[in-house]
């Protein structure tokens, strides 16, 4: 057992496995609520890693001051959040307990979309044009103001939740009230939670994501995603390229330049950085800015693609030691590519296990099976699965994902 306690914010299926845990050094943090909805103390039940679990209302105002009160001698080696909505809650944490950490102010900033757009634009980022609204009508006063398709979208949500592309304004009382009526399950706390929405001008363009690895400020490594997303009126991720497929040098280089420059103007500290871009004419669009480690799969795509412990860098900065040296160039490609189904209930599953067999598939994960039921695709939160695999290139790993995909078939009343 170490000495002092790592300090996790949010609970996500894979902490049992993380291999940098040492056995009892994590100290896991969730909400009351999630944890009995996800029966979290099951899941950890007898796991190596698991120190002690607390449950704490951490996405309350004042709840990190509040925990450092409560638990002042922990002496924390790391504080990390794992999740999006434990972002401010471990930078703020991580402050109080003088370890390595985003910083609260930039965590709260990127944490809310609407602040981002402000202080990113003031330091030179294209944002699309975007304001606050609380009616269907001050969205009809906007694009009056501002011709052509729009985006409407939560400020302080996640995994597109609550996000629609809007080409006419012909059913956006219908839109309006299907954006803010979200269900995020056991994913989130059952009290009422503030929701804020945005609408903003349609960016058209090729979508991609940067990551970065943080310390101090310093850029330890970057990695740009390519980014496809499922056809429709909801932006959600139909598959994922690490390196980005096709992408030019140059404008590589700008993506990971242009996110710098967000990072300076919120003043992150140390972390993991995931931030997505709309490339359109050949200048990117700012779309959001995350302080904690891409979801989607992406993690694993980096380190396959690049061949490096990405996790164990991380946790290495978290501590407030430098790691070593990361590449700077892939030494291969990986993807990762969504199932589809049409909604309705399941009748049959085939295929899965011949596309776990294919040469070069990473992982399958597909949980349904006859008499589940296939939701509308309104997140993340509601595709039917995932295939990753990998390649020469990332091209190559698409490829290969494709296939895999093309072998399941997944029948619906």
């Amino acid at each position: 057992m170490t000495e002092r306690p790592w300090i996790i914010v949010g609970y996500v299926n894979v902490l049992p496995y993380i291999k940098e845990f040492a056995p009892g050094s994590v100290i896991v943090i969730d909400e009351p609520d999630v944890i009995r909805k996800s029966d979290v103390k099951n899941a950890l039940e007898g796991a190596a890693m698991l120190r002690e679990l607390i449950e704490w209302e951490y996405q309350l105002p004042a709840a990190a001051d509040e925990f450092f009160n409560t638990y002042p001698d922990l002496d924390p080696a790391v504080v990390a959040p794992l999740v999006e909505y434990a972002t401010p809650f471990a930078a703020r944490l991580a402050e109080r307990y003088g370890v390595p950490g985003a910083g609260a102010g930039a965590a709260r900033i990127m944490r809310d979309k609407s602040l981002l757009r402000r202080v990113t634009r003031a330091a030179g980022v294209l944002n699309p044009v975007s304001r606050e609204v609380t009616s269907p009508d001050e969205v009809r006063e906007f694009v009056a103001a501002h011709p052509g398709s729009v985006v409407l979208k939560p400020s302080n949500r996640q995994a597109s939740v609550g996000t629609k592309v809007l080409h006419s304004l012909d059913d956006l009382d219908a839109a309006w009230t299907e954006c803010v009526s979200q269900d995020e399950g056991d994913r989130v706390p059952d009290r009422e939670r503030e929701l804020r929405m945005l609408i903003e001008t349609y960016v058209h363009g090729a979508e991609y994501s940067v990551e970065l690895l943080v310390s101090a400020g310093e850029v330890l490594f970057s990695n740009v995603t390519g980014k496809v997303l499922y056809p429709g009126s909801r932006p959600i991720e139909l598959g994922h390229t690490v390196p980005a497929a096709g992408i030019p040098e140059s404008l590589g280089e700008l993506l990971v330049a242009q996110t710098e420059t967000v990072l300076r103007a919120v003043g992150f500290g140390s972390g993991m950085v995931h931030c997505e871009w709309i490339v359109s004419d050949g200048r990117p669009y700012l779309v959001e800015c995350a302080g904690r480690f891409p979801g989607d799969g992406i993690p694993m795509l980096i380190e396959e693609a690049y061949r490096i412990n990405l996790a164990g860098a991380f946790y290495t900065v978290m501590r407030g030691e430098c790691p070593e040296p990361l590449p700077r160039q892939p030494a291969g490609g990986a993807a990762v590519r969504f199932l589809e189904a049409v909604p309705g209930e399941v009748v049959s599953v085939e295929g899965a296990e011949d596309a776990a067999r294919l040469p070069d598939v990473l992982s399958l994960s597909l949980h349904l099976k006859p008499g589940d039921t296939v939701r509308e695709l309104c997140s993340s939160w509601d595709r039917a699965g995932s295939v990753m695999t990998r390649g020469t290139t990332s091209a190559d790993a698409m490829r290969h994902a494709e296939e895999a995909v093309g072998t399941i078939r997944i029948t619906t009343t």
